[in-house]
Parts: structure tokens; C-alpha cells; sequence
């Protein structure tokens, strides 16, 4: 029997054993619990913790919906990119990987550790829409954490021909300018996803389930037909260049209903190549730039004139000494003529005679002409940013106001609005309203003239490209046309400019049973030659001519009709 001395005998109490044996088992309890919970009854919580490690839920793009002319050829197409991207918590990148990835997206390594190193970030773009070869390279460096997603970029085979009616798309395939933002939600697509498993290199390894199936983007069909367009394109281009001018446009619609086949401005821009794209190159001027239209907008003058009953196309007209002066200003005509009939003043372009007409009917009148052609508010033909122009109230009109609003100041319009409004003349009194998209039917116009009217306003408008008139130039071989040339001083301040112009016609043809109406518009030309009639009356003709051909229409002239005015005749009075 061993010996223990008492005071070496620690006595404990019994309670504080039962205490930590009752804490021992309450822990066993809690987890055994929360084993329960996280196993039994919330099992996803686990699951998906763990499917985080090597599941992975990646979009998939959707097509965008094709851009097509009337003739079915592709004028905006979606290609597949790659885009690469990186999941920063998984990226396992040495010195030498970043360099040569740094190489291949054009991106220094400084900013790739940036993006790396974003906090709270789980994707992260590194580059965006690399071409398959480039993104071939990026897999070959087995980098974990950094992974590539299939993407669409948009591509425009027609290039700068067509930049300023289609726009373009970003980097995410969003419609940014022209009828691709227009008709954004039509052509977007709706993205997908699905489920994968991918290995540590981010490889998928197995395809787990499709969660949502990718929705592409509709078909849009213009009313554009390529061939016109670049004819178009081409004679514009060269008018701006050979006249040294600052821009100009030009509108080619169906006159029968409405459709605009071919619509371009200069300068233009590629929309496959933005880098180094300037923001005022982006405007679609015939569309959304306002300008004074000068003696294009006499024909709706004469027209209202008609309409009222007093006057004929062979009413006399008293223009001489050639001058008006109406208060303290003084209209002038680039021709004095003496006495002119109601049709002369047209083919004469006469402002005195215009005036004279303007001024004798109520401002209420000529107003209503003005409005029911579209002018003072949108053409709605479904373009972003479209132009309304500025008709200002009637009743606000002074004298001098009223008769240099006949021959086209005072008043802005745009010249697709321009162009839309000689439908009356080509539908027999009908505006007819304008699309960009491909019809099927005859739409309903609204009547503004006579029919009687609208014949007796064609018959005019042909004497103004006749030898006599101010166009010859828009004359074309084997058609009868007719048209009307403009050239308008610019504002500037509170008044007008000396030396800057705005030369333009419009015209259609065949007269007998008209086909298209062209509008050509020439900004600032600094060449030596500034009058509509010898600057933008030689673009209508050859966009006229070349597409009257393209669409087979028969001729309703002799071949030899082009007859030139005597030397000089031309160059004047077309005001």
C-alpha cells in the first residue's frame, strides 16, 4: 500500500465534470445538426460550393440578324470572334506567359495584372473580338484561369458605300448609329447558356446541360438595291472632290412608293475600321442636317398658286426691272426676264415672279402647301435622329418673310424631307411615306394637290432641264425629265453668306410615267462653279441614268434627245 500524503490529493468537484462532458456532447449535437441540415435538408449549399471548384456556366452569344438589300445581298453580317477572359482567383500566370500574352492581345503586362488583380471579380475581359488565329495562340499557353468565349462581330462588305444609312454595332453587337440602332431589338439576338465542366486549365471536359438556348436576331430587308447605291456613292463622292466642296448627298427614292433605294453623304467613313474615326464623319446629312433648300421649293409655291384657281401655267407674270423691294430689302433675280408666264418663272427661276405670286395669296395658303408636303416635321421614316426641319407659323409671317420663303429661304428642311415632298408630282398629288424597308404593297398616300395639278407641275418642271431653262445638264439620254435646280446662299450670323453655297437639284424621271426621284445636294463648292444647275444637275443625271438602266425601265425619248442650252445659258438664273 503505496503512501500519499493528504495534502498532495486534489479534490474536484463532480459537477464541473458533468458540465464538460454536457459541453462535449452539446458540440456533437450542433454538428451532428448542422450536418443534417447541410447534407439532408439544404444539400444545394454543398453542391454548389463544390460544382464552384469545376462547374462553370458559360453564355453563349447569340447571331445578330442579317442586313440584306432588296436583292437579297448581304450588307451587314455577324462573323464569330473569340474574346478572351480570365477568372482572377484561378489565373496562374509565370513572367514569361504574361509576356507573350501581353504580345498577343497588344495589352502591356502592367494592365493585364490590373485586371487581374480587381478585388470581387470572378470575369474579367482581357480582349475582346480576336481574330480565330490570334485566339488559337492564347490556348496554346495553357494558362489556367484564363478562358475564351465565342462572340459575334459585325462586318460590312459594302464599307464607306454604305456606313452612313447602316451605322454599326459595338463590341457587344449593340446597334450604336443608322438602322442598326434603329432596328436594334429586331436583329439582337437573346444569348443563351450552358453548363460545363472544365478541368484546372480551363478546358471543358464534359457538357453538363444546355440551360437556355440562344435566340438569333431577325432578318431585315431594305429597300436599298446595292447597285443603285453605289452609283450613288460614286457620282456624289466624285462631285464633292472635283468641286472642291465640304460635303454632299444625295436620295434616291421609288416615286411610286416611296421606298429609298439609295441614299449616301460624303464624306463617308468605314465602319470595319473605327480607330481613328471622327465624330462628325458619323452624320447621315441627308437625313439629319437642316439647310435652305433655295429655288428647289418653288415648285410648292407654283403648285399652291394653281391650286387656288387664279392662277394658269400661262398667266403672265410682270418680273421686271427684275428686282422687288418689300420694306427696306430688295429681291433680286441672277436674270432680268421683264414679263415671264407662270411656267417661265420655274424655268427661269425667277425670285422676283415667285415673290409676286407668294405675296398675293394669304400666308394661310401657302402654309398649308408647305405643311401637307412634310415640311416642319419629321419625314418618320424610322431613322434615328432624323431632321424636322423649320416651318415657322404662318401667322408670324412678314411680307418680306412670305416671298423669300417662296423661293426657298427662311425655311430648312432635310433632303430626304426635300425628295419626299416631289412625290405629290410623281403620284399625281399624293405624299406617298418613305422606308428604308423593302415593301410588298402600294402604300396609301395622302393627297395634298390635284391630280390636274400635279400633271401641270410635271409639264413645268420639264422646261426647267429644256435649253431655255436653268438645267440643262440634268437631261438624260432617252428620258424625259423633269426637276428643279436650287442654289441657296448659307446662313451665317443673322444673315447670309457672300461666297458660301448650297448647290442642289431634284428632279424625276421618266416624266411620262415617273419611276425616281433624285435629290443631290453639294455643300460649300469652291471650285469655280457654285450654281445648282452646273454643279448637282450632272450627279442627277448620272445617278438618273444609270439607274433607270440598272432597273430596265423603258425609255420615253429618242436616244438623242440631250439638247445643251446656248454657252452660257445654264450657268445663270438657277437661283
Amino acid at each position: 500500500m503505496s503512501y500519499r500524503p493528504k495534502a498532495l490529493i486534489l479534490q474536484l468537484p463532480a459537477w464541473r465534470s458533468h458540465l464538460l462532458l454536457a459541453l462535449i456532447m452539446l458540440s456533437f449535437a450542433g454538428m451532428l445538426t448542422r450536418a443534417i441540415y447541410l447534407q439532408g435538408i439544404r444539400n444545394d449549399f454543398l453542391r454548389q460550393k463544390g460544382e464552384s471548384r469545376y462547374s462553370r456556366v458559360i453564355e453563349l452569344s447569340a447571331h445578330r440578324g442579317m442586313i440584306a438589300d432588296r436583292n437579297g445581298q448581304p450588307l451587314a453580317i455577324s462573323t464569330p470572334v473569340e474574346s478572351v477572359w480570365a477568372s482572377p482567383d484561378d489565373v496562374e500566370i509565370g513572367s514569361g506567359q504574361l509576356r507573350e500574352l501581353s504580345e498577343m492581345l497588344g495589352i502591356p503586362p502592367k494592365e493585364i495584372r490590373k485586371r487581374l488583380g480587381e478585388e470581387g471579380r470572378d470575369f474579367v475581359y482581357l480582349q475582346r473580338q480576336l481574330p480565330p488565329d490570334v485566339a488559337a495562340k492564347v490556348v496554346e499557353l495553357k494558362i489556367p484561369g484564363i478562358f475564351l468565349q465565342r462572340e459575334y462581330r459585325r462586318y460590312y462588305p459594302s464599307g464607306e458605300v454604305l456606313a452612313h444609312v447602316l451605322g454599326f454595332t459595338n463590341a457587344d453587337d449593340n446597334g450604336q448609329e443608322g438602322l442598326e440602332l434603329a432596328y436594334q431589338s429586331q436583329l439582337a439576338g437573346k444569348p443563351g447558356s450552358r453548363r460545363v465542366i472544365k478541368d484546372r486549365l480551363g478546358r471543358i471536359v464534359e457538357d453538363v446541360e444546355s440551360i437556355k438556348t440562344p435566340k438569333p436576331g431577325q432578318e431585315i430587308v431594305l429597300s436599298i438595291d446595292s447597285q443603285i447605291q453605289y452609283l450613288a456613292y460614286r457620282e456624289i463622292k466624285h462631285a464633292v472632290e472635283v468641286n472642291k466642296a465640304k460635303a454632299g448627298a444625295v436620295v434616291v427614292l421609288d416615286a411610286r412608293t416611296g421606298e429609298v433605294l439609295a441614299m449616301a453623304s460624303v464624306p463617308s467613313f468605314n465602319p470595319n475600321n473605327r480607330e481613328d474615326l471622327q465624330a462628325g464623319l458619323i452624320r447621315n446629312r441627308a437625313v439629319t442636317d437642316n439647310y435652305e433648300p433655295g429655288s428647289t421649293l418653288k415648285p410648292f409655291t407654283i403648285a399652291a398658286a394653281l391650286e387656288t384657281g387664279k392662277y394658269a401655267p400661262d398667266t403672265i407674270i410682270q418680273t421686271a426691272p427684275g428686282t422687288l423691294t418689300i420694306g427696306t430689302a430688295t429681291i433680286h433675280d441672277a436674270e432680268k426676264s421683264g414679263a415671264l408666264t407662270v411656267s417661265q418663272v420655274i424655268q427661269k427661276s425667277s425670285n422676283v415672279g415667285a415673290s409676286k405670286i407668294a405675296l398675293s395669296m394669304e400666308p394661310r395658303v401657302m402654309w398649308d402647301m408647305l405643311h401637307d408636303c412634310g415640311f416642319g416635321m419629321a419625314p418618320d421614316s424610322g431613322f434615328p435622329g432624323e431632321a424636322s426641319g423649320r416651318l415657322r407659323p404662318y401667322e408670324s409671317w412678314r411680307p418680306i418673310e412670305q416671298a423669300t420663303m417662296s423661293f426657298g429661304n427662311g425655311i430648312s428642311v432635310s433632303l430626304l424631307q426635300l425628295a419626299r415632298a416631289y412625290t405629290i408630282f410623281t403620284n399625281g398629288g399624293m405624299l406617298m411615306p418613305v422606308t428604308f424597308l423593302k415593301r410588298d404593297a402600294l402604300p396609301q398616300g395622302q393627297r395634298v394637290i390635284s391630280g390636274k395639278t400635279a400633271q401641270e407641275m410635271s409639264r413645268i418642271l420639264e422646261t426647267v432641264v429644256q435649253p431655255d431653262g436653268t438645267g440643262p445638264l440634268a437631261q438624260v439620254a432617252g428620258y424625259r425629265v423633269a426637276g428643279k435646280t436650287g442654289t441657296a446662299h448659307k446662313v451665317e450670323g443673322n444673315g447670309y453668306s457672300a461666297h458660301r453655297y448650297i448647290a442642289s437639284f431634284v428632279g424625276f424621271a421618266p416624266a411620262s410615267n415617273p419611276r425616281l426621284i433624285v435629290a443631290v445636294m453639294v455643300d460649300e463648292p469652291s471650285g469655280g462653279k457654285y450654281y445648282g444647275g452646273e454643279v448637282s444637275a450632272p450627279v442627277f443625271s448620272r445617278v438618273m441614268g444609270g439607274a433607270l438602266q440598272a432597273l430596265g425601265v423603258p425609255s420615253d425619248a429618242p436616244q438623242n434627245n440631250v439638247a445643251m442650252s446656248p454657252a452660257g445659258r445654264f450657268l445663270k438664273g438657277a437661283m
